[in-house]
């Protein structure tokens, strides 16, 4: 059953109300959920989920603030990024106008794909300030697929054939596998047609066609939680909470507002955007002509590390800097391991990891910069 069959479409959300992004920045297909208390213990909330006694989606864990160190860290980080960054924006923003034209809508994955489709409307306007392109953000959860109803949203706003759908980067493809299954399913069910093909800042698992580089990079975005991504949290499908018509939802973290850097994160990135435009260009070129076939090398390496390591289920392997980072954030850790021992893009992640007492294990032949993996906790 569509939403529409329940009854009129929800109404999306904007900044200054929900999240600290301008109103005109990003339309969050969310519902607000800031009044209910759905935060739990980090090891308590793992324990369930590997249990199988919640869903990880159901509930959020507890938002690990980093101390002043880590936060002057996160500084020096983007400072160093930002036209490493302001590069992977570009060049991924006219790689979907190359192939897709203007006329196009973005659609985020929230919550990580959301400053990157700020920074594309961003660049894409600054070489034609004239351009509006919509931008929504929209939660899809692993095992459970897209949010429907915003799918309904956008396909009774606008061409489905238009939607561009925006995440952050690639880690072993997970998601990239969930959009393809779950917009294929809502088609089947009497959907609309949209369009699987996922755009990334990043895409080291090579798992998409539509990325900025293919690099294991550090992203800045991926140092922090919400106050890097407009001060809401990640979202939540949870029965008891979300409607047959309702939008999935999340929190806006009013209370964090001092600590708040989504903004400068923005204006870092979309500053430096000057100094590469001149590259753009031939990375484009470089990228259409080079074979971007996904070879889904990333899933299979990460196997590869769960064998070696006898770990139960592959969702304990996190690859690549981004989801590394995640791991140390926000769930239980058993170890990192990292192909060189001092390289700069996981710098933050060596500091997460002493300060969580975390072990780090130097494996020369590690397909990512970086893995996180996850502690059993049943065992």
């Amino acid at each position: 059953m569509t939403s529409t069959e329940v009854g009129a479409l929800p109404t999306p959300l904007h900044g200054p109300e929900f999240g600290s992004y301008a109103a005109d920045e990003v339309s969050w297909l969310l519902k607000d959920l800031s009044g209910v208390d759905l935060e739990a213990d980090v090891a308590e909330r793992e324990r369930r989920i590997q249990a199988g006694q919640a869903h990880y989606a159901e509930s959020l864990p507890i938002e690990y603030q980093p101390d002043a160190t880590y936060r002057s860290l996160f500084d020096e980080v983007l400072a160093a990024s930002a036209e490493r960054l302001a590069l992977a924006v570009a060049t991924v923003s006219e790689l979907v106008v190359a192939e897709r034209g203007e006329d196009i809508v973005l659609a985020s994955l929230a919550r990580a794909g959301t400053p990157v489709g700020i920074l594309m409307r961003r660049w894409l306007r600054s070489r034609r300030p004239s351009l509006e392109i919509p931008h929504y953000a929209v939660s899809i959860v692993r095992d459970r697929g897209i949010d429907a109803v915003a799918l309904d949203y956008l396909a009774e706003q606008h061409d489905p054939a238009s939607v561009v759908f925006v995440d952050g980067w690639t880690g072993k493809g997970a998601i990239t596998r969930e959009l393809t299954e779950a917009l294929d399913a809502y088609h089947a069910a009497g959907g609309a047609r949209f369009d699987d093909d996922l755009a990334v800042l990043a895409d080291p698992g090579y798992c998409v066609r539509t990325y900025g580089t293919r690099d294991d990079f550090l992203i800045a975005s991926a140092c922090l939680n919400s106050t890097v991504s407009g001060l809401v949290s990640r979202t939540v499908l949870n029965d008891t909470l979300i409607g047959p018509g309702d939008f999935h939802g999340a929190k806006f973290y009013r209370e964090l507002a001092g600590a708040d850097v989504s903004g400068r994160l923005l204006d870092v990135v979309s500053g430096a955007f000057d100094a590469v435009r001149d590259r753009v260009p031939a990375e484009v070129a470089a990228v259409r002509a080079g074979d971007r076939t996904p070879t889904w090398s990333g899933w299979a390496s990460v196997e590869q590390v769960r064998e070696r390591y006898g770990i139960a289920s592959v969702n304990f392997v996190k690859p690549g800097v981004g989801e590394t980072t995640r791991v140390l954030l926000r769930r239980v850790p058993w170890r990192v391991l990292v192909r060189e021992a001092d390289a700069p893009e996981h710098a933050h992640i060596r500091m997460l990891a002493a300060a969580r007492g975390v072990p780090v294990e130097v494996v020369a032949d590690l397909a990512y910069s970086c893995m996180g993996l996850i502690k059993d906790v049943q065992q």
